[in-house]
């Protein structure tokens, strides 16, 4: 038994033995790791095998983008002649100042005459066309005498207004070029959260500059547009790209060089750049700048329906909540809290209490969407609106119009008068000598019109309405009926004051 025992003692000793040499050999063979040190006790340098091939992507590189979009920046410097401000006139500030600058006034200690002296200020712009077409924001060229664009190249030209839209604050410009360097269009649609971009324009007054960032936000509203226009459209991409002072209506592209917005506004309580910047997404753009080019205003439709806007205190909440028995900060879509008498939606057959949920097909999350979405079209243009009402999903057909008690072109009808507002009486005989003038039309009330909102000032003379002279009151309102797009240049001359003076103002703008 004792035999038998060490015999098997024996056996497995030498299996074992046999078993832990194979191991070894063959571990160092066929699988023998890195060492953490070398002979010298150095680190190894071969850490990179740690990813098995599958190493992190190397870092974006911006220099293809910037060097292609770039030349196509352009660098906008415009001047606003010095004029006569009435004493009683309410100091108007420039609603963008954040990003553009502002204007001061000075005028007498004890209220008398005013005089706001001559205003220079600089901003961006995109070129769109080889042509000369270029795309900046309203706020850049609005009121502006003269307006001068500068190319990388140092080339200077002098431009003219096209046509602009204060609802989406941009403008289309244009000057006298050929073979120009342009920006290719991008889909804004496309945009993805954490997306890089880059920012192009001339910040501070420097040389073209660019910076980098990414797309922290989409669809964003910061009421600013309102500050301009009764009928603001905001859907901003929001973005961490550095954005100062003269970045307006400069490019936001993506990292192929392609425009995917254009630089507006920045959040900031000191008024440079404070880590946040917005820009207009570039399907906007397009159809914005098709319209002015092509019809001279904007083409734009509405829903007619009202909805609850964005960042609405918790009490308004609360009320509405009640009302519609619903959560608001819960629902998937947009409350419709009236549909308008007339309108597109009523015709269709919407109800107050809907909730919008898709537009052509597009899931509609808040107001700001759906905004995006109808500033696309166009009046009479055809949509399909899915809507949740009692628990059921609804499809209606609607077709879209201009807004209630507007036509679809303004400006060729009678009621471009009513619009523009203010009282106009045709210029006394003594004050025309005075200034050397054959006749004009004297701005006698501002009123609560387009004049208004405007940078006329009340004792302007206008004496050319779209450069065509005008001597009376009865022919300034006969050169009304004879404009054929919404977009009108009224010219002139303060009193007593040296230089003309002219503005655009679009008559689709304004409520009446």
């Amino acid at each position: 038994m004792m035999n038998l025992n060490f015999k098997n003692i024996l056996a497995i000793i030498g299996i074992s033995f046999a078993t832990t040499f194979a191991s070894i050999w063959g571990y160092s063979k066929w699988i023998k790791p890195s060492s953490s040190f070398d002979s010298n006790n150095q680190l190894p340098t071969n850490y990179a095998s740690f990813f098995n091939g599958n190493a992190p992507a190397s870092t974006v590189d911006f220099t293809p983008a910037a060097s292609s979009a770039s030349p196509a920046v352009v660098h906008i410097k415009t001047k606003t002649n010095a004029k006569r401000v009435d004493a009683n006139q309410q100091r108007q500030r420039n609603p963008f100042s954040d990003l553009f600058g502002d204007e001061d006034m000075f005028g007498d200690f004890f209220g008398g005459p005013r005089v706001m002296p001559e205003q220079r200020a600089s901003g961006s712009g995109v070129l769109i066309t080889a042509d000369g077409y270029i795309v900046t924001n309203n706020h850049v060229v609005n009121g502006a005498d003269e307006i001068n664009v500068t190319l990388t190249n140092k080339k200077s030209y002098k431009a003219k207004v096209i046509g602009t839209d204060p609802s989406s604050d941009l403008a289309v410009i244009k000057i006298e070029a050929a073979a120009l360097p342009y920006i290719v269009y991008g889909n804004s649609d496309e945009i993805k959260l954490g997306q890089w971009v880059l920012a192009i324009g001339y910040p501070l007054n420097l040389d073209v500059t660019i910076t980098a960032g990414i797309i922290s936000a989409k669809n964003r509203n910061i009421n600013i547009n309102a500050r301009q226009s009764d009928r603001p459209v905001e859907t901003f991409l929001q973005t961490d790209a550095a954005v100062n002072q003269g970045n307006s209506g400069g490019a936001l592209v993506n990292t192929s060089g392609e425009l995917v917005g254009i630089n507006s506004a920045i959040a900031s309580p000191t008024g440079s750049y404070a880590g946040y910047s917005y820009a207009i997404p570039v399907n906007i753009v397009k159809k914005v700048v098709t319209d002015i080019v092509k019809f001279g205003t904007v083409q734009r439709a509405y829903l007619g329906i009202s909805y609850p806007r964005d960042g609405l205190p918790e009490s308004e909440i609360k009320k509405i909540d009640d009302e519609y028995r619903i959560k608001t900060n819960e629902i998937q879509g947009v409350l419709v809290t009236d549909v308008v008498e007339g309108g597109a939606a009523k015709a269709a057959g919407m109800k107050k209490g809907d909730i919008i949920t898709k537009l052509n097909g597009v899931t509609i999350k808040s107001s700001p969407e759906l905004q995006e979405q109808i500033a696309r079209y166009k009046p009479s243009d055809k949509i399909s609106v899915q809507i949740k009402r009692d628990g059921k999903e609804l499809t209606f057909n609607a077709t879209l119009k201009a807004k209630i008690g507007d036509d679809a072109n303004l400006a060729t009808s009678s009621k471009a008068a009513e619009k523009l507002g203010g009282k106009l009486e045709t210029i006394d005989k003594t004050t025309a000598e005075k200034n050397d003038l054959p006749g004009g039309v004297v701005v006698k009330e501002l009123g609560n019109g387009i004049l208004g909102k405007s940078r006329v000032e009340k004792g302007f003379v206008i004496t050319q309405v779209n450069d065509k002279t005008v001597n009376t009151a009865e022919e300034f309102y006969e050169a009304l009926k004879k404009v054929t797009s919404a977009s009108i240049k009224l010219s002139g001359i303060y009193p007593g004051y040296f230089g003309n003076y002219a503005f655009v103002l679009n008559l689709n703008d304004q409520n009446k």
